[in-house]
């Protein structure tokens, strides 16, 4: 290799190895200015919320409990809670028979609120208004005579119902669609005597929260309906445009709760409707994510609602890092007994790569709602292994190369050359296997997967963008290139004395 290539060789080195760290210095800067400074934990390590859901037997048009509409709700819930952003919680059927419940256990503060939101059946209804009237009972029925299909026993239950009382307007879900409903609008204002359903929750395809800066409103829930629900619901609009109030309104039921029950001024062709109901941009998410993943197919009753408790978790997770701690100070010494100067380079590799792994950990939580696990802790002590393979794989290379006679600025770039397809392919099958385990595996198998999948990429980036530089410009230093004895390049080190030894024994 000539002075001025070598010379160029050491100089890309430099400026790999500074721009490496300098993204370093960039990305902790980041992560003090967004908040990033403490790790989000899992609910084996800071606990949450823990309740049961218990099926209601016999309620409704599919009251029937079966291992098939448990193993139904218990993967639209799941659904459910992925989609609002919270990680490594557990949702799982217990029991047998009609005994199956479903138990869901959310890490953090928020487990109440998930809770609430996916016991939800969301039974979605579309269903004319018969009457409307104000939310306090009344002695004498409002019911309009004149309707038709009202029978005196649903106007007796209207004007007896107290919507007033947050205990009617808690919904609940297992309303008949074919049959007259009598309900209460989720602000207590206004009850209704509403007609059977016209369209169904079924008939959604997509719903998405919107803001409406322009309206009062604020956010509302846009829905979008396949091709029997577009043809209903444009058929009910239209007919409801020619009647008089309340009579033009068509009520939107969640639940066996009216959400709203806005006039119908023009038919709807277009295969869309809004619900409004001054919601909260909280409330408008949690409601289009319950609706975009269907009804679930039972109606629930709300078991006891626990907290769990970390001090387990806490144990466990001294003991992990303990563990960590110990292999990774048992790579450093191996590194730098066997490979003296050289374990150098291995060492602050796997303390930038250590950085690196938990700055990642930290924006991820801060971002995406990322949380650490034991299961996620096991698999970043897993994967210092794995970035010590990489460099083992690549400092026998290059002491090969040695061997053979090669010099040490050489050795560098053809056992690199050598060295990196057997990384490569290393690196490849864990990030396969982890890619495996995440999507056919449930639960803290899942963060297990993450955790490998994400330190195995950062093995990749430090092996190539700081490790091999950093050897390169090792190999110009004199104590390195001059094979002294500590450098890990000596005679000695590389065997060449025994060598010599037996040979003039012979």
């Amino acid at each position: 290799m000539s002075a001025n290539k070598s010379a160029q060789t050491q100089s890309r080195a430099l400026r790999t190895i500074s721009i490496l760290l300098l993204s370093v210095i960039a990305f902790t800067g980041i992560a003090f200015v967004t908040g990033a400074t403490s790790f989000k934990l899992g609910l084996d390590l800071q606990g949450g919320t823990s309740v049961t859901l218990q099926p209601r037997i016999g309620v409704g048009e599919s009251g029937k409990v079966t291992n098939e509409s448990i193993d139904q709700a218990v993967e639209i819930i799941r659904q459910r809670v992925n989609s609002l952003g919270v990680a490594e919680s557990e949702v799982a059927a217990q029991g047998t028979g009609v005994n199956r419940q479903i138990v869901i256990s959310v890490p953090g503060e928020t487990g109440r609120r998930i809770v609430d939101l996916v016991g939800q059946t969301a039974e979605l209804r579309f269903r004319p208004v018969l009457v409307e009237g104000n939310a306090a009972p009344s002695v004498s029925t409002e019911a309009n005579p004149a309707v038709s299909g009202v029978p005196i026993e649903v106007s007796n239950a209207y004007a007896a119902l107290d919507c007033t009382i947050p205990e009617n307007r808690q919904g609940g879900g297992g309303d008949n669609p074919d049959a007259i409903l009598v309900s209460c609008d989720r602000a207590g204002i206004n009850k209704y005597i509403l007609g059977p359903a016209e369209v169904l929750g079924r008939q959604v395809t997509e719903a998405s929260s919107i803001l409406d800066p322009t309206a009062a409103s604020g956010w509302y829930v846009t829905l979008e309906f396949d091709g029997e629900g577009s043809s209903k619901f444009g058929a009910m609009t239209t007919r409801l445009t020619s009647l008089p109030a309340p009579q033009n309104q068509a009520a939107i039921v969640l639940d066996g709760l009216v959400y709203s029950a806005p006039r119908i001024n023009e038919a709807i062709n277009t295969g869309t409707a809004q619900i409004t109901g001054n919601f909260t941009q909280e409330d408008a998410t949690d409601l289009a994510n319950v609706l975009k993943y269907g009804a679930l197919p039972l109606s629930f009753d709300r078991g006891e609602v626990q907290q769990i408790s970390a001090s387990l978790g806490a144990e466990q997770l001294r003991g992990g890092l303990i563990a960590g701690l110990l292999g990774l100070l048992l790579v450093i010494l191996y590194s730098l007994m066997y490979y003296k100067g050289l374990g150098l380079a291995s060492v602050s590799s796997l303390l930038v790569a250590a950085a690196m792994a938990i700055l990642l950990f930290l924006l991820l939580g801060e971002w995406i709602d990322f949380t650490l696990t034991l299961a996620g802790i096991a698999g970043a002590i897993v994967a210092i292994g794995i970035t010590a393979d990489s460099f083992i794989v690549y400092f026998e290379r290059i002491r090969d190369e040695v061997r053979d006679g090669r010099p040490l600025k050489s050795a560098v770039e053809t056992g690199w050359a050598r060295a990196r397809r057997t990384i490569v392919v290393s690196d490849m099958v864990s990030l396969i296997a982890a890619v495996l385990l995440y999507f056919f595996a449930v639960g803290g198998v899942r963060g297990f997967a993450i955790t490998l999948g994400l330190t195995t990429l950062i093995d990749l980036l430090v092996i190539f963008f700081f490790t091999k530089p950093l050897i390169t410009v090792l190999a110009g230093v004199k104590f390195f290139g001059g094979g002294s004895h500590w450098s890990g390049f000596s005679d000695k080190s590389l065997g060449l004395v025994k060598k010599a030894e037996t040979g003039a024994s012979i």
